[in-house]
């Protein structure tokens, strides 16, 4: 039975896919998959808004039925687990109170998953899939998702083939490459294409994968050489987003690290110039439009022009 329903799930999530990247009858070019858009922590103000709309985030942090009831048209929730112990009373009790909620995109199961139990508790492939199966079973278009721990470094990054989707039954894989540091006068973009060639060795399609965008810097964080995260400027958050276009250009989803604040470090929702280049990206309809403008002028004297976000623009300033 078990292996049925694998093979079912498989077949749906193939026409899928077939159907997101397929022309329409008759027209001159395929649609671009339309892109979701997540930035994690203090999603919400006292009042109840989602706070990450005004810059094009459309998939809202959420752990309880009652988050997802205050969710606007358009927004979805990806609801957190967070516990790798398989099917048990605590992990029931959470996702049955959610899971036949409209506005349920999916479930973010576990942040960095750790498949040796070295840096933190042993988190077993079979007991994420026993988790995604438990969700897909019941809402098969719901999404099971993990943010990957690496297990190598930033210069020569390594993910557990443990949990490639054969074995975990994981539908999407955050990839998370932080290039913007303290110690670097300009950030190694390089440092992307690195993690994704590693989570493709670790057997993670390119289909599978969810870009992870550097948004924070400084706090208590520190990074594997030592020093700490810078927070990207306008310019060099742009050359992010360049760079994993490049490599993924639409995946299901990307994700903003972060909207809120965490280890007291500066974040995403602290500043309006790094959401200024979000709602651009996040707003456009296509590659082109979410492109910044360059102005020469008086202000921009010398070889580099001034980069102009507008968030308002929808098209080519």
């Amino acid at each position: 039975m078990n292996t049925l329903w694998r093979h079912w799930r498989l077949i749906v999530f193939g026409l899928a896919c077939v159907a997101a990247i397929s022309p329409a009858a008759g027209s001159e070019r395929p649609q671009q998959q339309r892109v979701q858009h997540f930035a994690p922590n203090a999603n919400f103000n006292a009042k109840g808004d989602f706070l990450p709309a005004k810059a094009g985030f459309d998939i809202a942090d959420v752990s309880s039925r009652h988050e997802l009831d205050l969710l606007p048209d358009g927004v979805k929730g990806l609801v957190w687990i967070g516990q790798c112990d398989g099917v048990d009373t605590k992990f029931e009790t959470l996702a049955r109170a959610v899971i036949d909620h409209p506005k349920l995109f999916g479930f973010y199961l576990m942040d960095d998953p750790d498949p040796t139990g070295l840096w933190r508790p042993q988190c077993k492939a079979s007991d994420l899939r026993a988790e995604s199966d438990w969700i897909h079973q019941r809402r098969p278009e719901a999404v099971t998702f993990v943010a990957l721990m690496n297990l190598g470094s930033s210069a020569s990054p390594r993910f557990s083939a443990d949990y490639k989707p054969e074995r975990s039954h994981i539908d999407l894989f955050g990839v998370a490459p932080y290039p913007c540091r303290t110690h670097w006068p300009k950030c190694h973009y390089d440092m992307i294409d690195r993690f994704v060639g590693a989570s493709r060795d670790a057997g993670v399609p390119l289909n599978r994968i969810v870009p992870t965008y550097q948004a924070f810097g400084g706090g208590d964080w520190s990074t594997d050489s030592g020093d700490a995260y810078r927070l990207p400027s306008a310019f060099e958050l742009w050359s992010i987003l360049k760079r994993w276009h490049g490599l993924i250009p639409a995946p299901a989803f990307d994700y903003a690290y972060s909207w809120g604040q965490q280890r007291s470090d500066a974040c995403l929702a602290a500043s309006a110039d790094l959401q200024a280049v979000f709602a651009r990206h996040n707003l456009a309809r296509s590659w082109r439009q979410m492109q910044p403008q360059r102005r020469r002028g008086r202000e921009a004297d010398g070889p580099r022009s001034k980069i102009v976000f507008d968030p308002r623009e929808r098209s080519p300033i």
